[in-house]
């Protein structure tokens, strides 16, 4: 047997105890949660960077539409079946259900901001923002972003402020209603903030290419990172990592992510045996595709040395 095999028959006995009969009663170390689309649940992945599996379904009470998981991986907006929407602490493989008192829509999408303490539900037009987020969720903001507005939103850890393509250009959004453009862009054009504060960066491959904002709440500088080329054609994602001083952009087209160093401008990539589809934050680690037939990709930040490792199909 290979050392891979062996590690993944040693996590299956550490587990089975846990899992066995269980329905999202799930003990050992949780890595992170996935939405099941074709299942319609929420599976949690375990066990350890290099053995990692996919977990029985958590038990939430319901059949799921869609969920929307924190990036702190504590917390998740889900989406019943029935078009509910409700709100969910995540712990160990258990879930809470709690209130979140003022949403009025289904989202067609939701971004949590880097840290998890705030999120964006937009729906026709119309951005609901949430802060005090994961213990005391509230919407504190309900703005409307127009119709035109495309891709998914980025918000700020403060809930201060939005980022989000329209109509040919990125622009910020205050909470407070003030509106400013960041820069033209094209259809494909992503947008991230970074932890902690009102820095952003956009990736724009038909056009400007890599760019990073310094403080777009005020008088905003920006610097090129990475003009337009092969390596960030057809982006997938776009974020910062946990502590903010790298970037990271999946290219579907270059089947990589590419990594900025933001002290030292140093640009590096990652291959990957997928073509990534997403850039989904999960504390360190960063989700590159959806669950379905296949492995799922994970990009582990976390380690010393940037890889992309693999975790088998559910069963």
């Amino acid at each position: 047997m290979t050392a891979r095999t062996w590690q993944i028959l040693g996590l299956l006995c550490m587990a089975t105890p846990f899992l066995d009969g269980q329905h999202g009663g799930v003990a050992g170390p949780v890595a992170g949660y996935v939405f099941d689309g074709s299942a319609r649940v929420l599976r949690p992945i375990l066990g350890i960077p290099g053995a990692w599996l996919i977990g029985t379904p958590v038990d939430v009470g319901f059949d799921l539409a869609s969920a929307y998981v924190s990036p702190r991986q504590d917390s998740a907006f889900l989406v019943g079946a029935d078009g509910s929407l409700h709100w969910f602490r995540l712990n160990g493989g258990a879930a809470d259900g709690r209130a979140c008192d003022g949403l009025s829509t289904v989202p067609e999408r939701v971004a949590f901001s880097p840290s998890g303490t705030a999120a964006v539900l937009y729906s026709a037009g119309v951005a609901q923002v949430v802060t005090g987020l994961p213990d005391a969720p509230a919407v504190t903001a309900t703005l409307d972003v127009g119709g035109a507005a495309s891709g998914s939103p980025a918000i700020s850890d403060d809930g201060a402020f939005l980022s989000f393509a329209a109509s040919g250009s990125m622009q910020v959004l205050g909470a407070a209603g003030e509106n400013r453009k960041l820069m033209d862009v094209g259809d494909s054009a992503l947008v991230a903030f970074a932890p902690g504060g009102h820095d952003a960066a956009v990736a724009d491959p038909g056009g400007a290419g890599v760019v990073l904002f310094r403080d777009v709440a005020g008088t905003f500088t920006q610097s090129l990172l990475a003009p337009p080329d092969d390596s960030i054609a057809a982006p997938a994602g776009l974020a910062f990592s946990s502590d903010g001083r790298r970037l990271y952009l999946a290219s579907s087209a270059a089947r990589s992510v590419t990594v900025f160093d933001l002290a030292t401008g140093d640009r590096s990539a990652i291959a990957c045996n997928c073509a990534p589809a997403a850039l989904v934050p999960m504390g360190n680690r960063f989700r590159l595709n959806e669950p379905g037939a296949g492995p799922l990709w994970l990009l582990d930040a976390g380690s010393r040395d940037s890889r992309v490792v693999f975790v088998p199909a559910a069963q």
